[in-house]
């Protein structure tokens, strides 16, 4: 099967332009949209959980809150993350978003619920390692109140990105009263708290920045094209 990885990315390694490897420094960033009120997000919340503790993989379930009107609210649900979501499907050409779905490198599309679409399309992601140069992150800093992020492009980039600073808990248990999941209790695994923008990057000189990171949650490092545009570089502090 052919997977969609994005006429950008094509487009960059036609041209020759510096194309970031997908090698474990660089791991994919699976993107999970959940919510506890949907019926048909168990399945996929178990297989983020088989995903979560994996090197090669930065697994982050983002807790939309569109679903919080038929019976249950979610604990976790950002109205952030339901316009990060919807996002995608605009910049993609749809009106319309669903749970459970994965966005695999910020390019392809998944049935989150679906074993075989969701190890397929990553399958195809870690086996990118283009030759023509490479995205390098750095992240220092005292744990627990601070993190340095520095950025590093062989060659530049093609295009401009958004560095962007990612925040998730690591798991948590969670009570179903009511809704379609009444009854229920699950385990959700790398729940994003926050997600905001550090800024642009084009690639020409190094990225560098400190910012607060407090509290135990992990840290990640997302640079993607701007425009929701494929995830170029990623990098986790656990």
């Amino acid at each position: 099967m052919r997977f969609a990885l994005g006429w950008r990315v094509w487009l960059c390694v036609m041209l020759g332009f510096a194309t970031p490897s997908f090698a474990q420094h660089n791991p994919v960033v699976v993107e999970l949209f959940t919510s506890q009120g949907c019926a048909a997000c168990p399945p996929a919340d178990r297989l983020l959980e088989d995903l979560a503790d994996r090197e090669d993989v930065i697994a982050l379930a983002l807790h939309v809150d569109y679903w919080d009107y038929i019976g249950w609210a979610d604990s976790f649900g950002q109205a952030q993350f339901s316009n990060r979501q919807k996002a995608y499907a605009r910049a993609k050409g749809r009106s319309s978003v669903y749970t459970p779905q994965m966005i695999i490198g910020g390019i392809d599309e998944v049935k989150g619920s679906s074993k075989p679409q969701v190890m397929g399309t990553l399958g195809t992601h870690l086996s990118m390692n283009f030759v023509r140069g490479t995205i390098r992150i750095a992240l220092s800093g005292e744990r627990g109140r601070d993190v340095t992020i520095e950025a590093t492009a062989d060659g530049g980039l093609p295009f401009a990105t958004e560095v962007q600073l990612v925040r998730y808990k690591d798991a948590e248990s969670v009570d179903i009263l009511a809704g379609e999941n009444a009854g229920r209790s699950v385990i959700y695994r790398n729940i994003v708290t926050s997600w905001r923008s550090l800024g642009v990057w084009d690639g020409v000189r190094p990225f560098r920045q400190t910012v607060p990171a407090e509290g135990s949650d992990a840290v990640v490092v997302v640079i993607q094209e701007q425009g929701l545009g494929p995830i170029v570089g990623a990098a986790r502090r656990r």
